[in-house]
């Protein structure tokens, strides 16, 4: 017997393509938005690669338009809400970051629950996870905790997830009509990219790979695989638990030197251009100053970012691939595609 079709919001999208992949080699039918039907041939032809794409559709819709959405829901047993603007520079408007995430968002939810689907699950980040806290905290963080949108220094990004997660939770609490929602929130998605059409979390590799920075900046973050990421949100599909779970998507916290590190040591000739060394902050902090990519870094230098999921893991009842073994796929595929 089919599984049910799955609708996934901005299906050419890093995670979404992977969640697709996932899916369909499940048994699942995916339809997947796209703003434009123009990108649909390059999507499936990067999809059936890796799966069948027998049970593969498109619907045409955009997060900031009402049009589509309706028809896009119809007949799909479950969404997966993929679709977040996710900028390499933050833009000088925070609200054009915070507007399409909550609305468009909020926008889905509406189409999801008039369809009468039975799942949604939203991929909001650990972003809406960890920021806005003192810099002196030491325990890891939870499901339980959130972004605190009104500190100082909290990045127009880190609050557009935030605010979006908090606003569909309070629409499926008041409105949601009995859709089972579910929130997967990944850290620093690494992994094998598919294709050429790579996200910001590539471009660090990628960085890294063509020596673009003499040195690695002292920053921590959380890390997890893509493949794992998809798995996670299918195993929100279908795990037999109440509505409202949040599943922190991350194997580990590595410095940005660790990730550096292994994938000099795995790729050989090809990782020699990875830092060496951790740069000292006030260098990143003057480099800051001409460098827009460099400048969302100074906020979080030698902060740690400690993570305890293990609620996730007991719930999903998964294990995560190793950090480093994810930072490792995620050169080697960019090497392979020629993409450095």
């Amino acid at each position: 017997m089919d599984r049910p079709t799955v609708l996934i919001t901005g299906v050419s999208g890093f995670i979404a393509r992977q969640c697709a992949v996932d899916l369909l080699n499940a048994g699942y039918g995916v339809r997947g938005t796209l703003r434009s039907f123009k990108r649909a041939d390059d999507v499936r032809g990067s999809l059936s690669r890796h799966a069948p794409a027998s049970r593969l559709e498109f619907a045409e819709a955009d997060l900031e338009a009402d049009a589509g959405w309706d028809a896009a829901v119809r007949g799909c047993g479950h969404v997966l809400h993929v679709a977040s603007p996710f900028p390499a520079v933050q833009p000088k408007d925070e609200q054009d970051l915070i507007r399409p995430a909550v609305q468009g968002t909020l926008r889905v939810l509406r189409a999801a629950v008039a369809g009468g689907v039975e799942r949604f699950v939203q991929t909001s980040s650990l972003v809406a996870v960890m920021y806005g806290h003192p810099r002196s905290r030491t325990e890891p963080y939870t499901e339980a905790d959130w972004t605190l949108v009104d500190s100082p220094g909290v990045s127009a990004y880190a609050k557009s997830k935030t605010l979006a997660e908090r606003a569909a939770r309070e629409f499926v609490q008041n409105e949601g009509s009995g859709v089972h929602y579910s929130s997967v929130n990944p850290g620093l998605v690494l992994g094998p990219v598919l294709d050429s059409d790579i996200g910001t979390s590539a471009e660090i590799i990628q960085m890294f790979l063509t020596g673009k920075y003499p040195g690695a900046p002292r920053l921590a973050i959380p890390c997890v695989d893509v493949r794992d990421v998809a798995r996670a949100h299918r195993l929100a599909l279908e795990v037999d638990t109440p509505t409202g779970g949040r599943y922190l998507a991350a194997a580990e916290s590595l410095w940005f030197i660790e990730i550096a590190q292994a994938i000099r040591e795995a790729l050989g000739p090809a990782g020699r251009k990875a830092p060496r060394f951790e740069l000292p902050d006030w260098v990143v902090r003057l480099a800051s100053i001409f460098d827009a990519t460099t400048r969302q870094a100074v906020p979080d230098l030698g902060r740690a970012m400690p993570i305890d999921n293990s609620l996730t893991r007991r719930t999903l009842g998964m294990d995560f691939i190793p950090a480093r073994e994810a930072a490792i796929a995620m050169a080697k595929s960019l090497v392979d595609l020629k993409l450095v």
